[in-house]
């Protein structure tokens, strides 16, 4: 594994340090240690459809779904059957378009989150400790700016492509 600090330049060392740290979060092993401590059985893929859908308000279409986690629709209507099966989210009625379905997360679904919630903020809150507010929002602001710029370049991508997100 790469020193992330070792290179003078800002960006590299930002560009390292992002590598790292996607790599040690993204991992099997820290997933399920995690889901063990919060009593969560879901798999990663279904805990971010989860935060997507509350991020959305609790219900989303499909559509929006998939374009909000950069995923063909597909991907989302079979993950979402996995989720309707363990009570973590239900399909609802589309009160503008008969035809269509909305995805609504689940109480169970919301306590599912919730407990993992806490746990992720539990060792974020050990790992941060001596660093003070400040620090912290710039870094949330910074992670900020690099989400909405691969989100904007992922959508510009798509259009190119003629699919139009």
């Amino acid at each position: 594994m790469p020193d992330p600090g070792r290179d003078q330049d800002p960006t590299v060392a930002l560009q390292r340090v992002l590598a790292t740290l996607s790599y040690l979060l993204t991992r099997s092993r820290a997933h399920e240690r995690q889901a063990a401590e919060a009593g969560v059985t879901a798999a990663r893929s279904d805990l971010w459809l989860l935060m997507a859908l509350e991020d959305s308000g609790g219900i989303s279409r499909v559509g929006d779904l998939a374009a909000l986690l950069m995923v063909e629709p597909p991907h989302v209507t079979r993950q979402i059957g996995q989720l309707e099966s363990q009570d973590l989210v239900e399909r609802t009625p589309d009160s503008l378009d008969r035809r269509a379905r909305k995805v609504a997360i689940t109480p169970h679904g919301r306590a599912v989150l919730n407990r993992l919630r806490q746990t992720s903020h539990a060792g974020l809150h050990e790992a941060l400790a001596g660093f003070d507010d400040t620090d912290i929002a710039t870094t949330v602001a910074v992670l900020n700016h690099l989400v909405a710029y691969a989100r904007r370049k992922h959508t510009d991508e798509e259009r190119q492509r003629g699919r139009g997100m």
